[in-house]
């Protein structure tokens, strides 16, 4: 048995994870609370950016034994389309900005000297079988081919969104596993404001049934080795 913590960024993404079922807590974050596969489960709607993912995951995730997000994401013009397993995580907004030049650091550390490794890892695939991907979050929408070709070869990503780099960071530091599923809803360039609306409904409920398939397969509670390996 494990406590899980799940965040969503918007509505959307949070009702379509085991929908109609739970209890709903009122406070800062809307938070429906469930039982499911023997696991204790909170499903958190924190809202937009790395601030408030941050927030969210720092102030409900004290006694969570792993935290997941589910939700939608931009792709950075070579990842197809459907659900994804975010093996890494990079915030392609915290660096250092020298003439010409954006350098890009693992969040949290000094932004100074040898970049090194710029992400976080996420727990071992349990087997969802899903195509697995690093994704690049910011507080941002990119909505820009040029901005997405930058990130994808500036730090490696295929996907882009606006929260799960936050979520890393905070489970790195507090010591515990993280996961995270997203699906596509656009492409990132000039049609994203209107495919991400059209297509949210769609995306949120594909990622949501791939984390509803992960807890299933989540025995315990998960060892933290994954976190620990990169909190140094």
């Amino acid at each position: 048995m494990a406590d899980i913590l799940i965040l969503a960024a918007l509505p959307e993404e949070g009702d379509a994870l085991f929908p109609g079922s739970g209890r709903r807590d009122g406070g800062a974050f809307a938070v429906r609370r469930l039982a499911a596969h023997g696991h204790d489960i909170a499903i958190a709607c924190c809202g937009l950016g790395k601030v408030n993912a941050a927030l969210c995951a720092g102030m409900l995730g004290a006694g969570a034994d792993l935290f997941l997000m589910s939700g939608t994401c931009g792709a950075l013009g070579v990842a197809a389309p459907g659900a994804y397993w975010l093996a890494e995580a990079v915030q392609h907004d915290y660096g250092a900005a020298h003439p010409g030049v954006f350098r890009r650091y693992r969040a949290g550390e000094w932004p100074m000297g040898d970049a090194g490794e710029t992400h976080f890892t996420a727990l071992p695939d349990p087997g969802l079988g899903l195509p697995h991907a690093r994704i690049a979050s910011g507080d941002s929408f990119v909505a820009c081919p040029d901005a997405a070709a930058d990130l994808a070869s500036g730090v490696g990503a295929v996907l882009v969104d606006m929260e799960v780099g936050a979520l890393a960071q905070v489970a790195t530091r507090l010591g515990k596993p993280w996961a995270a599923v997203k699906a596509v809803t656009d492409d990132a360039n000039g049609e994203s404001g209107g495919d991400f609306h059209a297509n949210l409904g769609r995306a949120a409920c594909a990622a949501a049934r791939e984390v509803e398939r992960l807890v299933a397969l989540v025995r315990a509670a998960p060892a933290v080795g994954a976190a620990a390996e990169h909190a140094s």
